[in-house]
């Protein structure tokens, strides 16, 4: 008689449901490898169950922010595994509450994975410490970026911490509606350039925002008088202002009749698609830059955070902090990075692989863990 295939039960906790189109490229990309690499049953802690389990391939999803703890507690009990990640989900305010599931899970004897996150801004002290201890105890810790590392070391996570990268390098694009272009007022007859903007927020909370809507608006207008070109705005967190902010860049720009803002709801895949269609792209958001290097779009990035600055680092693109560049400065790089925009692409071409390649070794670090899970309960069982 042939055994039945034994399948993990794997639970996903981060910032999923939200809206937020690079968290959603991060959840379709984890699912995606690991179903690629075992049997499994998927569980996500989201904030929006429906939306979760509309978009994604996974067999139950559960809303998180209105579970109480002892319900949080039972959805725990029966995995085999929780994926805490990916994503920048470790920052003050908001750090304890993505920690709740990580906690009930060591007190429970589940194994905690964090996958491929990032750190900071840390400052509070209660929240240094929840976030080292939790870390700590967890049986595998992945970061993205250098700065995190160096960040949950500073806090007193005394134990390895291996440097991975982001899973949404792994997105694959996906087609779009039809007639989606047409209905965007995207003419692929002229060069189309896109923008992205973020607000500010508690994982942001520098951000000025009148220093950087000048900036865009005044890059904007320069784009379209040198080049003729059209100009895109990407909404990645349509809930978070995200559109508010762009129509904010646009009425201050002298051109605002050759711009426009993605009106549609699109999956991080179509939304990969889309940008395939620019020729040049300007952003704020990580996984707006992390779109345009998978599609070989040239960029020039305003980088508001760590993050940012370490995508920037791997790809040998340094770019002045968004505190640190002024109107000329940004002007000045723009028009140099278009001249160069060739190289650019090559650049981005011959760093890419590099940085998938450490991307699928944190679902190689998962599918280790959950055999070493599946031989001790086995030998657990035979005892």
């Amino acid at each position: 008689m042939q055994r039945p295939v034994h399948r993990f039960r794997v639970g996903i906790t981060g910032s999923y449901g939200g809206l937020n189109l690079g968290d959603e490229a991060i959840l379709k990309s984890i699912i995606t490898q690991l179903r690629a690499s075992l049997p499994v049953e998927i569980l996500v802690f989201s904030r929006n169950a429906e939306d979760t389990l509309r978009r994604h391939d996974v067999e139950q999803a559960v809303p998180v922010r209105d579970m109480t703890r002892e319900e949080a507690k039972a959805a725990v009990a029966g995995l085999d595994v929780l994926v805490f990640g990916g994503g920048g989900i470790l920052y003050d305010h908001e750090a304890e509450i993505y920690l709740r599931e990580v906690i009930l899970a060591q007190e429970l004897g589940v194994p905690v994975m964090v996958y491929a996150v990032s750190a900071g801004p840390l400052q509070t002290r209660t929240a240094r410490e929840r976030v080292a201890t939790a870390i700590t105890q967890a049986a595998v810790v992945t970061v993205r970026d250098r700065h995190g590392r160096r960040l949950l070391e500073d806090i007193g996570v005394h134990r390895e911490v291996q440097l991975t990268a982001d899973p949404a390098l792994l997105l694959e694009p996906e087609p779009l509606p039809e007639d989606a272009l047409l209905r965007e007022g995207m003419d692929s007859a002229r060069r189309l350039v896109g923008f992205s903007v973020r607000e500010p927020g508690p994982a942001a909370p520098e951000i000025d925002v009148d220093h950087y809507h000048a900036l865009l608006a005044n890059a904007a207008d320069f784009i379209v008088d040198r080049w003729e070109a059209d100009i895109v705005f990407v909404p990645m967190e349509r809930g978070q202002m995200d559109v508010q902010h762009s129509h904010a860049v646009i009425s201050r720009m002298q051109n605002a009749t050759r711009a426009t803002v993605l009106k549609g709801s699109y999956t991080a895949g179509q939304v990969l698609t889309l940008i395939g269609h620019f020729q040049f792209a300007v952003g704020m958001r990580l996984h707006f830059l992390i779109f345009s290097a998978l599609q070989r779009v040239p960029f020039v990035a305003l980088p508001y955070s760590s993050k940012v600055t370490g995508l920037l680092q791997d790809l040998e693109m340094n770019v002045p902090p968004l505190d640190d560049v002024n109107t000329g400065r940004l002007l000045a790089t723009i028009d140099q990075s278009w001249d160069l925009r060739a190289t650019l692409r090559r650049r981005i071409e011959q760093r890419l692989p590099a940085l998938q390649a450490r991307a699928r070794e944190t679902n190689a670090l998962l599918v280790q863990l959950l055999r070493r899970r599946r031989v001790k309960k086995n030998k657990t069982a035979d005892q």
